[in-house]
């Protein structure tokens, strides 16, 4: 169809400017809605952002994140989609759609504009895969326009779990590796009663779920099978960003009296809110808490407070919190190889990296804090300890590393005093590694005497003894090859 505006006028008329340019405009319009005339060739088909919608891993019964994709119109004309629809190979699983705000499985009649796109968003929800291992399933999203049959690919990896919603252990029992444990609210560990973890062992939890263990826990990783504690949100923030850079995603692990002898080893514990606390009535000669090689990262407020107890940490990684990374107020503390480093990615902390003090009791007296940190390190944002001279406090840093100056002492001895461990840690990237860089102040650092027999092989089983000299800190260098 041609438009053609015939314009007459006498050699002494002009037309107003308005009404000029109201016939340009009309010519537009009518221009317009001849571009948006609805192709129906089979060679004008859609494009698509991406050709597989997956899914990270999805725990079964349990809805997940909203997935997007885009699809384009590339013509200059309307196109109308005469269907979308999950086509429902997936025997054990399902794909919902929502197109234009509206939630369904298959839709019809979906036009759009020449040279635009429409947003499509995709959940899953799977049924049990009555296996322990994930599943994949896969189903296909089908497109149907001027006759023409596109699809997109849509995968998920279907997790089955055993739900723990606030139960109490009032005997000894033994959680495995078969399938993670997923916790609701906060599950109780009496006292007398023992929660043993096998390595490879796995827990979830659920928004503010937590632990509390008046009785005992002992959780046995391993170097090749470690122990998990972290929220139920498997999938990603945003683009290739895991939630395991998010912290306040669930509770935290809480040893209350009279609870006594816990050993953690090789457990990786992250993206809590109040981290780990241990307490305990003033025992200073029973050990209450031991971490061997364990991770405690990401939280909300600390990793781990401790108080009036007797706590045990060996080769174990501390970082990354809102306020101090540890906090210890009274009892006693053994660390030896172990890093304390905070580069928290929501908010610059505050508080020092490490809390160290005595405490007030009820009944006025004073608890004293008996500390030794040796190998260790102290680096991140802020001050390494809380501040004041240590004059009045049995607290002794043995051949550890501080960001800071200084100068050692009687409670300073044989440290490093403006050093850089070189970790491999990219706080920008949303990238924490608090293994040694190359050329790192930690290298070779430590002595050999300090370093306990639990010790000797760091979490990843790097020998510390292989060389002679011991690295400062959780991890043994590796060199890095030259790029």
């Amino acid at each position: 169809m041609n438009i053609k505006i015939f314009m007459r006028m006498s050699n002494n008329m002009r037309w107003p400017l308005w009404m000029v340019l109201a016939v340009i405009v009309m010519a537009a319009v009518f221009s317009s809605c001849i571009e948006d005339a609805f192709t129906t060739s089979s060679s004008d088909v859609l494009a698509f952002n991406r050709d597989t919608v997956a899914f990270d891993t999805v725990i079964t019964l349990q809805g997940t994140a909203t997935k997007q994709m885009v699809v384009y119109n590339h013509s200059n004309k309307q196109i109308n989609i005469s269907s979308i629809k999950v086509a429902g190979n997936a025997t054990k699983g399902h794909f919902h759609l929502n197109v234009d705000g509206v939630r369904g499985d298959e839709f019809n009649n979906v036009e759009i504009r020449g040279n635009d796109s429409i947003y499509i968003f995709i959940e899953a929800y799977l049924d049990e895969m009555e296996r322990d291992e994930p599943t994949l399933l896969e189903d296909r999203l089908i497109f149907e326009t001027n006759g023409v049959t596109q699809t997109v690919l849509l995968t998920a990896w279907g997790q089955d779990v055993v739900r723990i919603n606030g139960d109490t252990i009032s005997r000894n029992t033994r959680f495995t590796a078969a399938k993670p444990y997923l916790i609701y609210d906060t599950m109780y560990v009496a006292p007398g009663a023992t929660l043993t973890l096998d390595e490879g062992t796995t827990l979830l939890f659920h928004d503010k779920a937590a632990i509390r263990c008046a009785g005992r826990m002992l959780a046995n990783g391993t170097a090749e099978a470690p122990i998990t504690f972290r929220g139920d949100r498997l999938d990603r923030v945003v683009g290739e960003t895991s939630f395991d850079i998010m912290s306040g995603q669930w509770g935290g692990v809480i040893f209350t009296p009279p609870t006594m002898g816990n050993v953690l080893k090789h457990v990786i514990m992250r993206g809590s809110s109040i981290g780990m606390h241990c307490s305990a009535y003033g025992d200073t000669i029973n050990c209450a808490l031991k971490l061997v090689n364990c991770v405690l990262t990401n939280s909300a407020s600390t990793c781990l407070a401790t108080a009036t107890c007797y706590v045990q940490a060996i080769g174990t990684e501390f970082s990354d919190a809102a306020e101090e990374v540890a906090y210890f107020a009274g009892g006693k503390v053994m660390a030896s190889q172990c890093t304390f480093a905070n580069n928290y990615l929501f908010k610059v902390p505050t508080l020092p990296i490490v809390n160290v003090f005595d405490v007030e009791y009820s009944d006025g007296t004073i608890g004293k804090i008996k500390a030794f940190f040796d190998n260790c390190i102290l680096h991140g944002l802020v001050p390494e300890l809380n501040e004041g001279r240590l004059d009045n406090f049995d607290v002794f840093m043995r051949y550890c590393l501080f960001k800071s100056a200084g100068e050692d002492d009687t409670h300073f001895i044989n440290c490093i005093w403006e050093g850089d461990p070189k970790f491999l840690t990219v706080r920008d990237d949303y990238f924490f590694d608090y293994r040694l860089g190359n050329e790192s102040d930690a290298i070779g650092k430590g002595n050999p005497a300090l370093c306990p027999a639990e010790a000797r092989y760091d979490r990843y089983g790097n020998d510390r003894l292989a060389g002679g000299a011991v690295d400062l800190g959780a991890y043994v260098w590796i060199p890095i090859p030259e790029e």
